[in-house]
């Protein structure tokens, strides 16, 4: 029965996750533009793709990108997460507060900063008209900086989910331990430093999984923030492969970026995992 019940979901996702994804590699080896043709092209579209400036300035960008709003989403998780972890008053309230970015989509998200960041009509325009003429917050329109206003939005909706993380490793930790390192006369920052930072690994290791996976997939959040501008300045892997894909015919190219954006997941996922399976557990 167990297996009958499970049987037509493993079915969908072997159909719809893992038979587009092998339809995706299939394509990205055709010269197919417009619509799919099933004639094969090799590695041209793969050759095609590292020429192109355009992707190599994805990937810069998703470099600065990622690194950026994993570190920063890392830090003010765990930063929230200690502060909460005070029972501290309106705890509820404020995890909530916290949280409730994590509920909206990245294209509502994108749009209000959109308006909180556009120069003329949110923050720099609020503040000049408090009196502070020569204040200037113009990031979203300059094209070296703009791609930070893409790493604020991204950290203001994804770090309260990293902080739910980090506080149910928190109140998951064994507080005998930590009473007798109070015992032995060890401070607070040692007992973190030594104690319940290397206690919250596994803690690290989810958050930075999944951290990774929403950086190389997004797309949402830039369209709706900047739309890949001004000019190429926030342009993302993701990104590049709908514009190929889907508005300049060519498909065999837009499948070649998406196996790469996957093998990119691959390669930084699976020594992760791979080196968090082959981690000793001492007893």
């Amino acid at each position: 029965m167990p297996r009958l019940v499970l049987s037509p979901s493993v079915v969908i996702m072997l159909l719809f996750i893992y038979g587009y994804m092998l339809w995706t590699v299939v394509l990205s080896l055709t010269p197919s533009r417009l619509l799919p043709r099933y004639e094969f092209a090799g590695m041209a579209q793969y050759v095609a793709l590292f020429s192109n400036d355009r992707w190599w300035l994805a990937l810069k960008n998703l470099a600065i990108f990622g690194s950026l709003f994993v570190v920063l989403c890392l830090v003010v998780g765990l930063l929230l997460a200690v502060l909460l972890d005070q029972r501290i008053r309106a705890e509820g309230a404020i995890r909530a507060i916290y949280m409730y970015p994590m509920a909206l989509s990245f294209i509502v998200t994108g749009t209000a900063w959109r308006w909180m960041l556009n120069p003329d009509l949110g923050l720099q325009h609020v503040v000049r008209g408090l009196g502070w003429t020569s204040f200037r917050f113009d990031w979203l329109v300059d094209p070296d900086r703009a791609i930070y206003t893409v790493v604020i939005a991204a950290v203001w909706q994804s770090s309260g989910f990293v902080m739910a993380l980090f506080l149910a490793g928190l109140r998951g930790m064994d507080e005998s331990i930590i009473r007798a390192a109070r015992v032995d006369g060890a401070s607070m920052p040692t007992i973190y430093r030594r104690i319940i930072l290397p206690c919250l690994r596994p803690v690290f290791f989810s958050s930075i999984m999944i951290l990774m996976h929403i950086a190389i997939k997004s797309f949402d959040l830039v369209v709706a923030l900047t739309n890949g501008g001004p000019g190429l300045a926030t342009d993302l892997p993701a990104v590049f492969m709908y514009a190929f894909a889907f508005t300049r015919n060519q498909v065999g190219l837009g499948a070649a970026s998406a196996v790469m954006m996957l093998a990119t997941v691959a390669a930084i996922l699976v020594p992760l995992i791979y080196s968090e399976i082959r981690r000793p557990v001492h007893g």
